[in-house]
């Protein structure tokens, strides 16, 4: 499972210890399973974050192509959590963003994304709270006071980087910049963090290298993969 979790392909422990493939898939699925329950009972307690950035990662597997949204507190360098699916799209940039709020307390909160449009909306969906009058009917729902949201676009041209574009949607340009700056220093509006944590998953989670011949057959095996290694990444 050490093997598995710092990026060595299930053919290579086959190979090296003799184990049966089917062995291996297993202990990679009940290690998945684990660091996922380790990952709701420790990480999805509530916290001043702070600020989070959040992004994808585009994976392909046999069969066509998956995205891997994950989430990261940038003060601490705490994987938050992450969703994997077929469609890069609302549903999943919302189930996301709720595994963020349920390591959320009601603080000041900056959210630095990348310009995928559906973060904003499902931000702005996912901080509220019903506001209960005694009345029957749906309650309405209230945002979250001072929940900050900022784009970092970049533009490409021959898969090269032209120009970078820094969007705040939501807050004041004074009141970004005091929870950047409090959680990151000096600099600027970025998803650096958020992009150094996807290299590191590349790196110990194999069915993500590029060009490689160890792709995942099954999305649910990269769920499980996920969270093996972002537990290893959070606790050892």
């Amino acid at each position: 499972v050490t093997l598995l979790a710092h990026g060595c392909p299930v053919q290579a422990i086959v190979a090296a210890f003799g184990f049966d493939e089917r062995t291996i898939a297993d202990w990679w699925t009940r290690s998945g399973r684990q660091g996922q329950a380790v990952h709701a009972y420790l990480v999805e307690q509530p916290r001043d974050l702070g600020q989070v950035q959040a992004d994808e990662l585009r994976v392909k597997k046999q069969g066509g192509i998956v995205w891997m949204a994950m989430a990261m507190m940038v003060q601490t360098r705490l994987w938050l959590g992450g969703e994997v699916s077929e469609q890069r799209d609302l549903p999943l940039i919302r189930r996301l963003i709720e595994q963020v709020r349920r390591c959320a307390t009601r603080r000041p909160l900056l959210v630095c994304t990348d310009g995928f449009v559906s973060y904003i909306r499902a931000v702005r969906e996912t901080f509220r709270d019903p506001v209960h009058t005694g009345q029957g009917g749906r309650p309405r729902l209230r945002p979250w006071r001072n929940v900050l949201i900022a784009q970092v676009v970049k533009r490409y041209e021959r898969r090269r980087i032209v120009d970078t574009e820094r969007r705040i949607v939501d807050g004041t340009p004074a009141r970004v910049e005091t929870l950047r700056r409090r959680a990151q220093g000096d600099g600027v509006i970025n998803t650096a963090y958020i992009e150094r944590l996807k290299g590191t998953f590349r790196e110990r989670l194999a069915p993500l290298a590029r060009r490689c011949r160890a792709l995942a057959r099954e999305t649910l095996t990269l769920h499980e993969g996920m969270f093996l290694v972002g537990t290893v990444y959070n606790f050892c």
